[in-house]
């Protein structure tokens, strides 16, 4: 049996099956990703809640796995050598992920490159971007009188809509074929113009392959059963 007692995170959250991946998340953009991609590849996994409403992922035992105190984090007890692997920040362990199971990340080295690079451009703009706007927007900027730092992270945004509509064009997929692209993106964009409300900012409306792409995405089962992954408490 695999032993996972030299991460002190498991005291907290006890793996009922210590022999599967290990997912500490929360369902927001970022955590889905991994939950999605569990989902999709049928790797056995047991998801732990980590309330980041209450700040639980700021205890040390947590901070161990992820210096950054972020969602989400995977233990592997079966990782490379057959060694744990703890492994923090989602578009590494949707890379991850996407080796070890063999599925949505080409084989082929371009393709591969590729994809990694539309990760990339979800990871170092669409978060970042987006999670900033609903801040603005939604949460405590919304009160600020000051509208420029919300009408900065709109402009952007809608520019980064628009990334993705040309990119979409004659496509139902960002590359090839369905990949960890599409999985680390569809939870941003979901949430810009549903949980967010940003949709009339950013002249959402005037897009038409970004909701077919999306709407693509969310008819998928394993994508639906991962937004949901792990169930707020």
């Amino acid at each position: 049996m695999a032993d996972l007692s030299s991460f002190p995170l498991t005291k907290i959250w006890p793996p009922a099956n210590p022999e599967v991946i290990q997912l500490y998340s929360f369902p927001t953009p970022n955590g889905v990703k991994a939950s999605i991609m569990l989902e999709e590849t049928g790797l056995p996994y047991e998801a732990h809640a980590v309330n980041i409403m209450k700040n639980e992922t700021w205890g040390p035992e947590y901070l161990q796995l992820n210096p950054n105190g972020k969602i989400p984090a995977i233990i592997d007890p079966n990782g490379p050598g057959g060694k744990p692997l703890a492994l923090f920040e989602s578009g590494a362990i949707l890379i991850y992920l996407a080796e070890k199971s063999g599925k949505f990340l080409s084989a082929d080295p371009a393709k591969r490159y590729e994809t990694i690079a539309w990760v990339m451009f979800q990871m170092a703009s669409i978060g970042p971007m987006f999670g900033q706007l609903g801040f603005f927007h939604k949460f405590a900027g919304k009160d600020y009188d000051d509208k420029r730092p919300r009408d900065r992270y709109a402009t952007e945004s809608k520019r980064l809509l628009g990334v993705l509509e040309t990119r979409l064009e004659g496509r139902d997929w960002l590359v090839d074929d369905y990949s960890i692209a599409d999985i680390a993106t569809l939870g941003w964009v979901r949430n810009l113009v549903g949980f967010y409300g940003a949709a009339e900012i950013v002249d959402y409306a005037s897009l038409k392959n970004v909701p077919a792409w999306l709407e693509r995405g969310l008819a998928r089962p394993a994508v639906q059963r991962g937004l949901e992954i792990p169930a707020r408490p």
